[in-house]
């Protein structure tokens, strides 16, 4: 039997509000006696060891303060998530190295910036508190009291030694006059209860997030520049040794085939010039020779001029040009590639060339008796796999020939991943961003 939970409703802006509004509320008045605690105890930590330090008594007092900061830390790290919207990331503290002494043990906690920095919250965090559990009590005060004042006004005594002063000032009854004064105050203090105590509950989170997260979080946005500068340069050294590749093949098919019939061509039109006086039917039969020279020409220029830039790719999509790639394969093959949107021209000639230089692998290594081709489009990108039940035994090490393919794949920002083991085929998957 299954379970399937529903989803919850989306809370009313209404409900948010007031949600939100008990969130602040705890996080200040708790915040107040937590910072109380933390200064007293900090500060005395930290005085007393300084103060002993030079007799050895006060470094494992030192010591117990930073870690009595990183615990008292910690707390306010959970406690801030509900106030500022996110989850506060656990900073990374110094750790202390394998096979280090008692000495190096007891010292590394001294030697740890962000340990410093939850010991100046701990000294610090007294005055954002004070200020704002100030602010929350003095509104919450103000809103209890105001609204709720007609149902106590009864219980404050008045007579001739307490007049008030609406009823000396001509306004009319003292009494209604009062109810409607202080409902006024409370009504405004319940209008700008929300934005005083939410600024008031920012102010100490902040602050706290400042000493507690702030150098961890630009740590964390210094390692990511570094990782997408690495990936960048990454990728542009993929691409820069797939066009060598891709050039070097297109120099070596060029010379090892359309330039050797050019000059046998060459060679072939001489011989039937100079027959052409002394023997016409040997230059005709030069000449028809030298036409088919010239079909067979023309047919490896169109070969290599697809391995450049193929026009059924341009002209009818991804789909038109593996359906004709699968059907100029040596192998049978077992397309699935279901019809979809034109995409950008860089993701569909890289997709092409995978599939086209995986299929041309295929028929001169694999000895497959059939392969599977496989071109989806998923959320999150262009998924194509191809898998033959050939020999197996592929690699994407330096000198094979999945390696100039791999650095295509790469300079596209996709990823390309091979299981060929031996005597079991060769799966090919490759993931293309979009």
């Amino acid at each position: 039997m299954t379970t399937t939970i529903a989803p919850a409703a989306p809370r009313s802006p209404a409900r948010r509000v007031f949600r939100q509004l008990g969130l602040d509320t705890q996080y200040i008045l708790l915040g107040f006696p937590l910072g109380l605690v933390a200064v007293i105890l900090c500060v005395t930590g930290f005085a007393v060891g300084i103060g002993t330090v030079v007799i050895w008594v006060g470094l494992p007092i030192l010591i117990g303060t930073l870690m009595l900061a990183r615990g008292l830390a910690t707390v306010e790290r959970a406690r801030i998530a509900p106030v500022i919207g996110r989850r506060m990331p656990h900073p990374a503290y110094k750790r202390v190295p394998a096979g280090a002494g008692a000495v190096r043990r007891m010292v590394t906690p001294l030697t740890d910036g962000q340990a410093w920095l939850d010991l100046l919250h701990g000294v610090l965090r007294f005055i954002p508190s004070t200020i704002a559990f100030c602010f929350g009590v003095t509104w919450w005060a103000g809103t209890l009291g105001g609204l709720s004042y007609p149902l106590w006004a009864w219980s404050i005594p008045t007579g001739p030694d307490n007049s008030d002063l609406p009823e000396l000032l001509g306004l009319g009854d003292a009494m209604s006059t009062r109810i409607i004064f202080h409902l006024a105050i409370g009504f405004f203090f319940a209008g700008t209860l929300y934005p005083v105590l939410r600024g008031s509950a920012l102010l100490e989170g902040l602050f706290a997030r400042a000493l507690l997260s702030g150098v961890n979080e630009l740590r964390e946005q210094v390692a990511e520049a570094e990782a997408a500068r690495d990936t960048a340069q990454a990728q542009k050294a993929a691409a820069v040794s797939a066009e060598a590749t891709a050039l070097r093949r297109l120099e070596r098919d060029i010379h090892d085939g359309p330039q050797q019939r050019l000059v046998r061509l060459a060679m072939d039109l001489g011989r039937a010039e100079q027959q052409f006086s002394t023997d016409p039917e040997a230059a005709r039969a030069t000449v028809a020779e030298a036409l088919a020279q010239t079909r067979e020409t023309l047919d490896e220029l169109r070969a290599l001029s697809r391995g450049i830039a193929p026009p059924i790719l341009v002209d009818r999509g991804l789909k038109a040009a593996l359906t004709a790639l699968a059907g100029r394969c040596t192998i049978p093959v077992d397309l699935d590639a279901p019809p979809m949107e034109r995409l950008e021209p860089a993701v569909e000639t890289t997709a092409y060339f995978v599939v086209a230089e995986a299929l041309t692998n295929v028929a001169k290594h694999s000895y497959a008796a059939e392969v599977q081709v496989s071109v989806r489009r998923e959320p999150t990108g262009l998924t194509i796999t191809v898998a033959d039940d050939g020999v197996g035994g592929a690699s994407l090490a330096k000198g094979h020939g999945l390696a100039g393919l791999a650095d295509r794949v790469q300079a596209a920002g996709g990823v390309m991943d091979v299981r060929s083991p031996e005597g079991a085929g060769t799966t090919l998957t490759v993931a293309l961003p979009l």
